[in-house]
């Protein structure tokens, strides 16, 4: 008998669904080529809305150590815009909250360091918290101090025991993947003290609603965020909102500025703004989530429609960037190698293997120049612009490009 989960925050059944995509593999699990034709675990891939606290979550079919595991794929250096968004993220916060050589700045899944790495330039004394080993190690050789730990109360009561007292702990689209996101919220609220400041960005829910960014949804994500949940958390901590930021990263985010509930910070008019967009949308409402599944749907029948038509034509169709929302879209509409010859990828971690699910080979970006393809399907759409710039060239040959969210759109 299937049982209904409860919420990982408030603990209300969760009766309502978002979307069901049906069975998937780890978004992040990439094939070894000597493994191809093997059958690989799939998992259930369905996210539900609570009606008490509206946290949109999945279902928690895995368990976060075989998603965050000693040797995860995910470096985030691989991203030009990106590092430059971190960059001037550094920038702006220096300058905000007048960070010098005697404050500590902790940042909470710090990947490669792609992030502190800005900040130790600054002379900034710098920790990430990085649970994957692999990653963290390449950021401790670029002199970033790293601990290798999933980060929860536990461990921010071992800092504080230590006399590690951050003045700004930082983390970005980690919030979402967490499984315990109450314990992870404790834990930012045991490491703040005083007017010390957590700023955390993170897809901002209504976008994925509204530009039907159903791609980002993948096992490791276990809660899709809007700032009405995000505030109900906190608050349940000892935490309070005091800023918003909208972003254009990732397809549009948020980024949240907390601190504790007895700290100076007065409320800037970004807060304000966002939670009228939210009510707008009615997202305090059953309402705002109803009919995401079929326009889903919409888009899976789009993708299959370029993609048979292409065959027909006998055009020859490859994709960039291995990403995780790729995968969730590849496998969701089915697509194997059959339709997509290969997928390139700047990483070498991901290169010469084979994307989980759908089988089809990553190779080098180089193999797009050898190949010139008529079409390459952009499977990252947020970083569409940047990836046309990077291949110029191959548009000026001819090379089409492709990306199917919210519809298809050929440039």
């Amino acid at each position: 008998m299937n049982t209904v989960p409860d919420c990982r925050h408030c603990g209300t059944p969760l009766t309502r669904t978002f979307v069901d995509l049906g069975l998937s593999p780890l978004a992040n699990s990439y094939v070894p080529p000597e493994m191809a034709g093997q059958s690989e675990p799939f998992y259930p891939l369905h996210v539900r809305v609570c009606e008490n606290c509206w946290l949109v979550q999945a279902d928690d079919a895995v368990p976060a150590a075989e998603i965050f595991s000693s040797e995860y794929a995910y470096f985030s250096s691989f991203s030009d815009s990106w590092l430059a968004h971190c960059k001037a993220y550094v920038e702006a916060m220096t300058t905000r909250f007048g960070l010098g050589p005697e404050d500590l700045v902790v940042e909470i899944a710090s990947n490669d360091g792609y992030l502190l790495q800005y900040f130790v330039e600054k002379g900034i004394p710098v920790l990430g918290v990085e649970p994957s080993a692999n990653v963290a190690q390449v950021a401790i050789d670029k002199g970033v101090p790293t601990r290798v730990e999933f980060f929860g109360e536990a461990f921010a009561k071992t800092l504080v025991a230590e006399g590690q007292l951050p003045r700004l702990i930082c983390s970005a689209n980690v919030l979402a993947h967490v499984p315990d996101i109450n314990d992870f919220v404790a834990g930012v609220a045991t490491l703040l003290t005083g007017d010390a400041v957590y700023t955390v960005e993170f897809p901002h829910l209504l976008n994925l609603i509204e530009q039907v960014q159903f791609d980002t949804i993948y096992h490791e994500h276990y809660s899709y965020l809007s700032l009405l949940a995000v505030e109900t958390i906190f608050a349940k901590a000892g935490l309070r909102v005091f800023d918003v930021e909208e972003l254009p990263t990732h397809g549009g985010s948020l980024r949240v500025y907390a601190c504790r509930d007895a700290a100076s910070h007065g409320e800037a008019p970004g807060v304000a703004r966002v939670r009228a967009r939210e009510a707008a949308a009615r997202l305090d409402q059953v309402a705002g989530y109803e009919g995401f599944a079929e326009k889903v749907e919409a888009v899976r029948r789009g993708l299959l429609g370029f993609l048979d038509h292409a065959k027909v034509e006998g055009k020859l169709v490859a994709a960039y960037g291995a990403a995780a929302k790729g995968n969730t879209i590849l496998n969701y509409a089915q697509v194997g190698p059959d339709r997509i010859a290969y997928c390139v990828d700047r990483n070498p971690a991901k290169q010469n293997t084979l994307l989980p699910g759908s089988q089809i080979p990553v190779r080098p970006v180089e193999a797009l120049r050898e190949d010139r393809p008529d079409y390459v399907l952009i499977l990252p759409w947020n970083l569409r612009d940047e990836i046309i710039a990077q291949l110029s060239d191959l548009a000026e040959a001819g090379t089409q490009f492709v990306t199917a969210v919210p519809e298809i759109r050929i440039s």
